[in-house]
């Protein structure tokens, strides 16, 4: 692979640093303060409409989808270093751009896979960052790790689906602005064990949808991003019209939807764990303890050292993940896929911690964001399936490629 980012690439760097230098960086003190003065916990703050609306005239807008019709038309290789600068402003910078997630996953799943109506329907409003939508996978009474456990279900009834389930973690559903949940059940409990499952789309309004609680992760509630919300769905009726792809193609859409979701994950990732490392960087040279600079401390020299080797190491592995994908498609990057999904938020996690630590008191306080990125960071050593699952599974390749014949 080449390692020399292409003249499209390079200039939408420069316009996105460019643009975090003058509008994301110099917003977060004012978004920290409407997120703290808000009537709605659940409501975004009004700078994030104000960053929208920057990024959107400066064409930084819908940069995660490959696809030209409705996208920017970038690689994953191309978007890589781009998502890596959102990721240094996390709560803001994603969403400014049109690409945070759930919406990203939602939206590359109606590309892929949905009619014409559904496009017409849902795509088009989430395209232009006039909605948020949720993705309803996993389940507080079975291990959602193992999608085959999941037990929602799904039944047809003439014309309609009923749906009946207790799902949580439905990031985005208590935005006033979610109006579209992605939700995965079981239409098929005889079928085959990866036919079992249907994806369909139900329309946050709908009658027996109830969101009775938002989850807190780490104590925090990420309200400003439509929080982390518990669902359930009773007797919950809609068209078959709203059936994404086949019937029993649930499972193939959730792989075909979580592929991008890891790498992008891991992206930005690598940003937040590049401005914690700045960061640190910055405070262990204004400090002073025991009669000299934090810096010339030993044990500090080695944990900027060490952040910086880890970090190089995650985004090479991210870097070709993502050409891989690009070349092989995504079945032909399994592994490099389920590596870095282990690696980075193992790196990031450690960077964070060190960073935490050199910072002293104020590290795990709310005048820094470093608390607030060890828990996202924390956060994705579970979501999207947990390291155990990824391990095992590579466990399963390696161990597939030395056996005897």
């Amino acid at each position: 692979m080449d390692f020399e980012f292409d003249a499209r690439t390079q200039q939408l760097r420069a316009e996105l640093e460019q643009f975090m230098a003058e509008h994301v960086y110099p917003a977060e003190a004012v978004f920290a303060e409407q997120v703290d003065g808000a009537a709605d916990p659940w409501a975004p703050p009004p700078v994030i409409e104000q960053l929208k609306a920057a990024a959107r005239e400066r064409g930084l807008w819908n940069l995660f989808l490959p696809d030209r019709e409705y996208g920017a038309g970038l690689t994953n290789l191309q978007y890589a270093p781009l998502a890596e600068i959102m990721g240094r402003s996390p709560a803001l910078a994603p969403e400014a751009c049109n690409c945070s997630a759930p919406d990203t996953g939602n939206m590359e799943v109606l590309a892929a896979f949905g009619t014409d109506e559904q496009r017409k329907r849902w795509l088009h409003p989430l395209l232009e960052g006039e909605i948020r939508s949720g993705f309803s996978m996993t389940e507080p009474a079975v291990a959602s790790s193992d999608a085959r456990n999941i037990s929602t279900s799904i039944v047809r009834d003439g014309d309609h689906f009923v749906i009946n389930g207790h799902k949580w973690w439905t990031t985005g559903a208590l935005s006033p602005r979610c109006e579209l949940l992605i939700v995965m059940g079981r239409t098929d409990p005889e079928g085959e064990p990866h036919r079992q499952q249907s994806m369909i789309l139900v329309p946050r309004s709908t009658a027996g949808v109830q969101v009775t609680r938002g989850m807190r992760v780490f104590g925090y509630d990420d309200g400003h991003h439509g929080g982390h919300a518990e669902v359930r769905f009773s007797g919950v009726r809609v068209p078959v019209e709203n059936l994404v792809g086949e019937l029993g193609g649930g499972f193939a859409i959730a792989q075909a939807r979580l592929g991008p979701g890891r790498i992008h994950h891991c992206m930005r990732l690598i940003g937040t764990a590049e401005r914690a490392l700045e960061l640190m960087c910055r405070r262990v040279t204004g400090r002073v303890a025991f009669g000299r600079p934090l810096a010339r401390q030993g044990v500090i020299r080695e944990w900027i050292a060490e952040a910086r080797v880890r970090i190089e190491q995650a985004r090479l592995l991210v870097l070709k993940t993502a050409w891989l994908m690009d070349t092989v498609g995504n079945r032909g990057a399994h592994t490099e896929i389920q590596a870095i999904k282990i690696v980075t938020p193992r790196m990031a996690e450690w960077v964070l911690d060190k960073a935490i630590q050199a910072h002293g008191a104020g590290g795990v306080s709310q005048d820094f964001p470093l608390a607030a990125f060890w828990a996202g960071a924390r956060s994705l050593r579970l979501a999207d399936g947990p390291d155990e699952v990824h391990l095992a599974s590579l466990a399963r390749r390696e161990l597939a490629s030395h056996a005897e014949e």
